[in-house]
């Protein structure tokens, strides 16, 4: 979103998810869309099936390559020295589009200058992925009217994510794939409401509608519609609040968040919130988060409140209350409303008075010219609203930046490779990479508890390269170790060529053998986003092997292509 913001002035995909299926381009990087996104996975196969072209740019063999024309199969963190070099073709081939970049941006020069030196030939050196495809991808996604960009966690899940964002942002300007149907730069989100969260200000460095909370006007504005004093700064981000757990912070509120399970280091986590004087967790299951906990709030889940979820495509889209809440649990913004009037009228301050979440929205898109077309009562009437919508009458944004950049120039933004910040090294001599599968959820506090999913994918699991697998006399089911400099955990060894030799991965969402105990918490350098994607890593095969060896499935899907074989 930072990224995004900067470049763009808005945060969310440019375009959207029905435009997929005419697309004549489809450039997927970072994502494994059929497992996170399978819904858009679908829209991109069905492009697919009418003629486009897909490129896949993934460390792992996935099951989209299977429907691409080039995969270009990167080394993890090495994003930056691949774009550069799509971008260098791009400029050195002529292939930019020059009125676009003259009318509508910022900041070329210092990219053309910058990609002069990052030629494929070099870039085949440090990503693994060869010139000619570099050079062939490149030239797919200048040449094509209609190309889009797709890209999640694999992205941004680094040191220098940030970078990645602002080397895709400058494919996007220099070749004019903006502000028109089936093109842009479009981040899949990771949860169902994630947009809607930052929209609303879920940030520690934003109003709702992406208002700085450093800017002085923004400032004063909110200060007189809510009637009190704000600050000025920006708030902590998330990996830095989580590092201050137990020193500077002392108490902490947890919604919905399995904070043990999913951030990184998780070990060192734990020490500190041993630290905490007071936790509060509010959820709809018990998780590893509320052994911690000294208060825990039952939540209701999304089938138990009303409200609006705004998904990936920026549509605000109505949830309906079906059943009423177990027992003693509640909305969310029924329990924030329940401790703030308490902690009002203990302090003698001004109540909270909202008859529900229709006035709760109401309020933000008073002071968001982005939602102030947007509201319940018409969402019921209409359908979904896509964002920006400033008024009632307004239809709403199918694609962004259109007739020009909303934020006055799209910026380009000269980078420079970094390297991840652990790599392999003859002690720990394979590159760890973390991440979602088809079958489970983030943290699982839903999904485990499904009977099919569980059979589905009942354990954890490390995939391995066969010939990693033979040098550590590893075969398929067996119980192996897999360790970092910050932990080890048990789990069992998957051999497949869906992973580079040299590199291993892991889903996060067993709490029995937690992938985020190895992770590293370094953070990128502009959001501190937790580097889950790279970090050194060792697999030994456990001496004693569990009876129950023939439980374990060869695998949980099936991945077909002429590179990688079929895995049944």
């Amino acid at each position: 979103m930072a990224g995004l913001v900067t470049t763009f002035g808005a945060g969310a995909m440019t375009n959207s998810i029905g435009e997929i299926r005419d697309a004549d381009v489809l450039f997927v990087i970072g994502s494994n869309t059929t497992e996170a996104h399978p819904i858009i996975a679908m829209e991109m196969k069905r492009a697919v099936h009418r003629g486009a072209t897909l490129i896949v740019a993934d460390p792992r063999s996935i099951n989209l390559t299977s429907f691409a024309s080039r995969h270009l199969k990167l080394r993890p963190g090495t994003d930056v020295w691949l774009l550069n070099a799509m971008a260098h073709v791009i400029c050195a081939e002529g292939l930019v589009d020059a009125d676009f970049i003259e009318t509508n941006t910022e900041g070329f020069d210092a990219v053309r200058e910058t990609v002069a030196r990052y030629t494929p030939e070099e870039a085949e050196k440090v990503t693994g992925v060869p010139a000619d495809d570099i050079r062939w991808a490149a030239r797919a996604y200048a040449t094509t009217p209609k190309a889009g960009i797709y890209y999640t966690l694999g992205i941004t899940e680094h040191t220098h994510g940030t970078d990645n964002v602002y080397g895709l942002a400058n494919l996007v300007l220099m070749t004019g794939h903006l502000g028109k149907p089936s093109a842009g730069m479009n981040p899949l989100r990771g949860q169902n409401n994630v947009q809607g969260a930052n929209d609303a200000g879920a940030t520690p460095i934003f109003y709702p509608g992406y208002q700085r909370v450093d800017d002085p006007e923004v400032a004063a504005r909110y200060e007189k519609s809510w009637g009190v004093p704000l600050p000025r700064e920006p708030g902590l981000n998330l990996n830095v609040m989580m590092k201050e757990t137990g020193r500077s912070i002392r108490g902490m509120f947890v919604m919905g968040e399995d904070i043990v399970l999913s951030e990184p280091n998780a070990g060192a986590l734990e020490e500190r919130m041993n630290g905490l004087e007071f936790l509060v967790i509010q959820e709809i299951f018990l998780n590893e988060t509320a052994r911690f906990a000294d208060v825990i709030l039952p939540g209701a889940c999304f089938a138990e409140k009303d409200g609006v979820f705004t998904n990936s495509e920026r549509r605000v889209q109505r949830v309906r209350k079906a059943v009423e809440p177990p027992g003693q649990a509640k909305a969310d913004w029924e329990a924030v409303l329940a401790l703030a009037n308490a902690v009002a009228e203990k302090r003698g301050l001004t109540p909270w008075r909202y008859d529900g979440p229709a006035a709760i929205y109401a309020e933000m898109a008073k002071d968001a010219d982005k939602f102030a077309g947007i509201s319940h009562d018409r969402v019921d009437r209409e359908g979904g609203l896509q964002w920006p919508c400033t008024s009632p009458e307004h239809p709403g944004t199918r694609f962004l930046h259109e007739g020009g950049v909303l934020r006055g120039k799209g910026l380009f933004t000269a980078i420079e490779y970094r390297p991840s910040v652990e790599l392999a090294d003859p002690e720990y001599p394979l590159v760890l990479s973390t991440g979602r599968t088809l079958y489970h959820y983030n943290a699982a506090t839903q999904t485990r508890r499904g009977v099919g999913l569980a059979e589905k994918q009942p354990v954890a699991f490390c995939e391995i390269h066969p010939a990693d697998a033979r040098a550590r006399s590893i075969e398929q089911g067996d119980l192996v170790e897999v360790e970092t400099r910050r932990g080890k955990v048990a789990c069992r060894a998957m051999v497949s060529r869906q992973v580079r030799r040299g590199c291993i991965w892991m889903p996060l969402h067993f709490a029995e053998a937690r992938a985020n105990l190895l992770t590293v918490d370094d953070g990128d350098i502009v959001t501190q986003t937790a580097e889950y994607k790279v970090c050194a890593a060792k697999v030994t095969r456990v001496a004693e092997q569990p009876a129950e060896r023939d439980a374990f499935p060869g695998s949980f899907y099936a991945v077909a292509g002429p590179e990688q074989g079929t895995i049944h």
